[in-house]
């Protein structure tokens, strides 16, 4: 029985039961403007659908509950065997299985497929981003097996299945198949080309044996995974089938799981191989140009993940400080307060619309898109990737002490904050990415500037931000060490020149204010107070 002072007052509702995607202006307005007329209605109504799950009592159960019980590895059955398998709580099942039917291994054989996957990625971030992994290796997969027509025929009907099939058994009996990768050694880290896992050819054309150690291993409950490898001509992709075609399994030894930061539902590996059986893809001693472009789209997955997770930071808080009264008021109100949320909402717009303007690349294909994304996407990963962390932490602020505790879900925002930037690539590579695009790509760069260029003339400070980046890249001698700096004003720039195209004058002027003017402070909340904050506020309510 509760103590007669007991009487909770001034405390925010949960934030569940309402519509994820409709809520989100940014989101949905980007979709409208990336999709064609013609398909507008389906991929909204299919979206709102979505959205209404993302935000519906019992999936963001299956969220909490999945990251209370993570993963636990079982190398052996009861009678010693060696098994090597995972269990997952089976709120981790349900949420994999809803994604996989909402759509989203599916984006490579669907009219709008990649905006539409995008959004809805995004979406299902916001209920539990450890689910994330396997769905984005099992959509990233396609292009790398589409380097082999034969693999792409076999596998490619099973990746983009909408069905999830969680037994392990051959491929060849399961209507959906999951995909993880396997790249990283200890060795090496981030330098793939010093990976030692050996690839000996076997009698069968195409085919080898696998041995050696990977230090990550994504996914390890997947039934394929394509890994890096040293062949007799050099570095080479493989195919690694999980269950051989006669059901046997393949060795596959899983040594531990990783104790992660965050990202705590997904089962994060260390694999050994040993005698390994393995398909090979594309040719001997191309190993990294083949798995490029599987890297390029799990990258543009970190910067949707990172996007998703400052949208509901934002929403959280904006929805605490609706309905929470300090001081005489609603804490939305209060001028400082309105600052904060009006600023980590500019944060969460600008990565919003530059997310979806790469996912429309991708759909829109030809040379000048894809030269775009050679250079956006790097830069687009080291970015928004980065602000991710600062944003969540600033929103879990606006709850006070509430933010803290871990029944309102901020601590896990929090934990899940910096993994998409370490993760496909950690900042120092994608700032070298972007640098090698620079100096031997010069059509990215031409993509690059004509997309800016298209806001030239709108905006006083995005012009004196251009200017400013084309004197920074008329002098690229030393430019290794002030990487970093010239991959954020690319992605600024960018931000800038799309919010100031798309979004509402209220937006695109705060952002060009305080990322491209300068005025503005170094934390959060130090917009000019001249600017229409209230507008900005309203516009990222995550209710009606």
């Amino acid at each position: 029985m509760a103590g007669s002072t007991h009487t909770v007052t001034n405390q925010p509702s949960p934030l569940v039961g309402h519509d994820v995607y409709t809520t989100d202006r940014a989101l949905s307005e980007a979709v409208g403007r990336h999709v064609a007329p013609e398909l507008l209605d389906e991929v909204g109504e299919e979206l709102a659908a979505h959205g209404r799950t993302c935000g519906s009592a019992q999936v963001q159960e299956w969220g909490v509950l999945a990251n209370e019980n993570p993963p636990r590895l079982r190398t052996h059955d009861r009678y010693g065997h060696r098994i090597d398998e995972v269990d997952f709580h089976p709120s981790w099942h349900r949420l994999l299985g809803k994604g996989v039917s909402a759509g989203l291994t599916t984006a490579w054989v669907r009219p709008a497929g990649h905006v539409r996957r995008a959004a809805a990625f995004m979406l299902w971030t916001q209920v539990e981003a450890g689910n994330g992994c396997p769905l984005s290796m099992t959509h990233a997969a396609v292009p790398a097996l589409r380097t082999d027509p034969e693999l792409a025929a076999e596998w490619e009907p099973r990746l983009t299945s909408t069905i999830y099939d969680r037994e392990l058994r051959p491929a060849g009996q399961k209507a959906g198949a999951l995909f993880g990768m396997g790249m990283t050694e200890k060795q090496g880290g981030s330098d793939v080309r010093a990976n030692t896992t050996t690839a000996t050819p076997l009698a069968e054309s195409g085919t080898y044996t696998l041995r050696g150690h990977k230090w990550f291993c994504s996914a390890p409950m997947s039934d394929g995974f394509l890994v890096l490898a040293q062949a007799p001509d050099g570095l080479t992709c493989f195919l690694v089938p999980r269950v051989l075609a006669d059901g046997g399994r393949n060795v596959f030894l899983i040594q531990r799981l990783k104790d992660k930061l965050g990202n705590r539902s997904n089962a994060s590996s260390e694999v050994e191989f040993d005698g390994t059986w393995a398909r090979r893809v594309g040719e001997e001693g191309r190993g990294v140009r083949t798995i490029i472009e599987m890297v390029a789209a799990t990258r543009l997955d970190c910067v949707l993940g990172s996007a998703g997770l400052m949208r509901q930071a934002v929403a959280q808080a904006v929805h605490h400080c609706d309905h929470r009264e300090a001081f005489g008021g609603r804490l939305v109100d209060k001028p400082l307060m309105r600052n904060v949320l009006a600023d980590l909402a500019v944060e969460s717009e600008a990565a919003t619309t530059l997310a979806l303007r790469l996912a429309a690349a991708y759909d829109t294909g030809g040379e000048q898109e894809r030269a775009l994304l050679r250079i956006a996407v790097p830069a687009a990963k080291y970015w928004v990737t980065k602000r991710c962390a600062p944003v969540t932490v600033e929103a879990a602020e606006c709850l006070g002490g509430n933010g803290y505790v871990e029944e309102s879900g901020m601590p896990r925002l929090v934990r899940e904050s910096p993994l998409n930037s370490i993760w496909e690539g950690a900042g120092n590579v994608q700032a070298l990415d972007v640098l090698r695009a620079l100096q031997r790509e010069p059509a990215a760069l031409d993509a690059y500037l004509r997309e800016v260029g298209q806001a030239r003339g709108a905006d006083h400070r995005l012009d004196g931000a251009i200017k400013a980046l084309l004197t920074d890249l008329a002098d690229l001698e030393g430019v290794e060490a002030r990487a970093r700096r010239l991959t954020e004003r690319l992605a600024l720039v960018l931000q800038g020149s799309l919010l100031v195209r798309f979004a509402p004058p209220e937006v695109a002027d705060a952002f060009c204010a305080s990322r491209l003017g300068g005025d503005a402070g170094t934390a959060f909340g130090t917009l000019p107070h001249t600017l229409n904050l209230t507008a900005i506020v309203d516009r990222s309510r995550p209710q009606a």
